[in-house]
């Protein structure tokens, strides 16, 4: 699905780049859609063509989240290092014949990981999701302007807080924990998400069924 849609944003020619962006509320499909369009330019023209970059890899680390009060806040704009990813996007524009190294995020620990994806240089298209993409708040209203397009992946509220509940229940959290950080952090963020789909110059529809997808 769109696969063929992302091809045609791939450049011809070696040596330049495109950048495409899946924003969207927290479980709308984001990471899920952005694996499964590279992996799709991949097995039409090659391994390496399309690379997945995540902005979840410019989390804060716990310890700094724990250290600003911000820990009950995770997820919410002022808990990532927009500058750091902002910055890392220009780096992916200004293609120069070496891999570029970006963070991760790591499910298991809750914690981000330094270096933990290579953009080699044969990458032809990035595509990178998250929440804020669209925004307009301090330091995320500059990411818009470094991607070449921008989607707004939807889903269905209910569908979208399903698969929150499993994410934090599998993550640790007891149900009761689970539903009230639903209430007290991924339901704001995602209303403040939502704000931003008319700013995409593109919405994609992902599939109702619930579960683990992001």
């Amino acid at each position: 699905m769109y696969v063929d849609d992302v091809l045609a944003l791939v450049p011809s020619m070696p040596g330049r780049r495109v950048l495409l962006g899946l924003a969207g509320a927290p479980a709308a499909g984001k990471s899920t859609l952005a694996r499964s369009l590279v992996e799709g330019v991949d097995a039409r023209l090659g391994a390496g063509t399309a690379a997945y970059v995540p902005m979840d890899g410019f989390h804060l680390s716990n310890a700094q989240l724990d250290r600003l009060g911000l820990r009950g806040r995770k997820g919410a704009p002022e808990t990532f290092d927009v500058d750091g990813y902002v910055h890392l996007l220009r780096r992916l524009r200004s293609w120069q014949g070496r891999a570029v190294y970006a963070p991760d995020f790591d499910r298991d620990l809750d914690e981000p990981v330094a270096a933990g994806i290579a953009v080699l240089p044969q990458a032809r298209l990035v595509v990178t999701e998250g929440n804020y993409l669209a925004d307009d708040g301090a330091g995320w209203h500059e990411v818009r302007d470094l991607l070449d397009e921008l989607w707004f992946v939807e889903a269905d509220p209910e569908v979208r807080e399903d698969r929150l509940l499993v994410r934090h229940v599998t993550g640790g959290r007891t149900e009761a924990e689970a539903r009230a950080f639903i209430e007290a952090s991924e339901r704001p963020n995602a209303l403040r998400v939502e704000a931003t789909r008319s700013a995409c110059t593109r919405v994609v529809r992902t599939g109702g069924v619930s579960g683990a997808p992001r």
